[in-house]
């Protein structure tokens, strides 16, 4: 048995593969993420840990027993300071933090030259910055700046490392995965604190005695470095090689294209190292869309429904002229705007909850095509996309996705698409512990188990155009209600 560790934004999995590359078993458990001051988004690392622990706990003592390997995924892009014994100095900053967007001033222009991306709030670099000016002193006692899952790997006593997919989501390392000196230097951050670069499958030392009684795993077992969730997901999907392209949803989503050649710069999409061992494509391009399951549970707890009451509402009724923009966290791809904003726009005293939820999905679904149509602008046009993430099962929710982005979307059996980033973790966990060699990867791919098509929809295509030209006039009025308060 292999087991992968997936560290979301708001819940840890845990999935058990076979050494045949089949989900056994899969677990979870929720933890808070931390919002005391508008536009912070934080969470406690140990909690992280104690999520891990009970996790992992649920799992079969028998299986647990016959685990050989650990491998890692994380939310990328945050920012853990910790000193030499893995003890975080101050609760982490996420990816959906905006507090820095008033350090993207910083960023030299040849940034976007050097990382192959834009400066943007919630990459660990902006978050550095603003951690140097407003919290000196932990800046300065920290022995470590460490993406998610490299801590979480950190403190059950493996080496200290990090992979190409999260280094070259910092901002801090070249298109490649390595750390700039020369743009580190330029920013005026530390590079001494910056973990080496490994490859996503290498080993990252063992599990230690404490760790494994906690966990109740077998001490020693090997841990590998791991990757960031979204690249974990399409090598635990099968994603290897050029072209090949994903759609996740879960707290955020993303839409990945594989790419065998380092892909030119692009203003509104991210081009990020892949979780892929040689010889497949090591590099791909994502739409990233920061509000697609929060966005949703926002929705969903603001009308006081349930999950199934809210698919069921949505499913059977209409949004009408009603318009949601779901940017309750900024949005990246294509607006790059940390101060964009959400709201329903259109609403009457006859408007139900069920209109103003159907609204809710069609807002989020409109925001993933408008990401999809920057990639297609960009040349990047795949034919169809592999459906993946937790937020990906509803086949009424399914069809609507189609629809909206106008093409088919394949999905594996429901284990591995709602488990992507942690089967690609067990995965790594194999290739570190030599179970399999990077060969081996493509006779491991799960072929689709279905495939939706988009069907034509006039009105859904007019609600598009709404959506677009709402998008645009909330911005206008955001920079003028900046220009107000200030």
């Amino acid at each position: 048995m292999f087991l992968g560790l997936d560290l979301g934004t708001s819940s840890v999995k845990a999935a058990l593969i076979d050494a045949n590359g089949d989900v056994a078993a899969v677990t979870h458990h929720h933890y808070a993420v931390e919002r005391s001051h508008a536009g912070w988004a934080e969470t406690d690392p140990e909690q992280w840990w104690r999520a891990t622990v009970r996790a992992v706990q649920q799992l079969d003592e028998a299986q647990r027993h016959r685990v050989r390997a650990v491998g890692f995924s994380g939310q990328m892009h945050g920012a853990v300071l910790s000193d030499a014994r893995a003890r975080a100095l101050r609760p982490a900053i996420l990816w959906l933090d905006l507090r820095a967007s008033s350090e993207l001033a910083r960023f030299p222009p040849e940034t976007s030259t050097v990382c192959g991306n834009r400066p943007s709030a919630g990459m660990a670099a902006a978050s550095l910055l603003w951690l140097q000016r407003h919290e000196p002193d932990v800046y300065r006692d920290a022995r470590w700046a460490l993406q998610p899952k490299d801590w979480l790997r950190f403190r059950m006593g493996g080496n200290v490392a990090t992979d190409p997919s999260d280094a070259s989501a910092t901002l801090l390392a070249d298109i490649d995965g390595a750390w700039s000196k020369q743009h580190i230097e330029a920013l005026g951050l530390r590079a001494d604190w910056l973990p080496q670069v490994k490859p996503a499958h290498a080993r990252a030392g063992e599990l230690d005695k404490a760790a494994a009684q906690a966990l109740g795993l077998r001490d020693g077992i090997a841990l590998a470095v791991g990757a960031g969730d979204t690249p974990a997901a399409a090598l635990g999907s099968g994603l290897l090689h050029d072209g090949e392209a994903q759609l996740t949803t879960g707290t955020g989503g993303q839409i990945v294209v594989m790419r065998a050649r380092r892909p030119a710069y692009e203003a509104s999409l991210n081009t990020f190292r892949s979780a892929a061992p040689q010889p497949f494509a090591p590099w791909y391009v994502m739409a990233a869309m920061l509000n697609v399951g929060s966005a949703l549970e926002w929705a969903r707890a603001m009308l006081g429904l349930d999950w199934d009451a809210a698919y069921a509402a949505a499913a059977q009724e209409q949004s009408g002229s009603i318009v949601f923009l779901p940017y309750l966290a900024g949005e990246r791809t294509p607006l790059m705007d940390a101060q964009a904003r959400g709201t329903w726009l259109g609403l009457t005293g006859a408007t139900t909850k069920a209109m103003m939820m159907r609204a809710a999905f069609e807002g989020v679904a409109f925001t993933l095509r408008a990401g999809f149509a920057a990639l297609q602008g960009a040349g990047h046009r795949p034919s169809t996309l592999g459906l993946a993430g937790g937020g990906s099962l509803h086949p009424w929710w399914r069809q609507l996705l189609a629809d909206a982005l106008g093409t088919a979307l394949s999905f594996a059996p429901a284990s591995a698409a709602a488990h992507a980033s942690a089967r690609g973790a067990a995965l790594l966990a194999g290739l570190a512990s030599d179970h399999w060699r990077p060969a081996d990867l493509p006779q491991l791919s799960l072929p689709p188990s279905s495939t939706i098509e988009p069907r034509s929809d006039t009105a859904l295509e007019q609600r598009y155009a709404l959506h677009v030209r709402a998008s645009s006039l909330m911005q206008e009025l955001n920079k003028n209600l900046s220009t107000i308060n200030e």
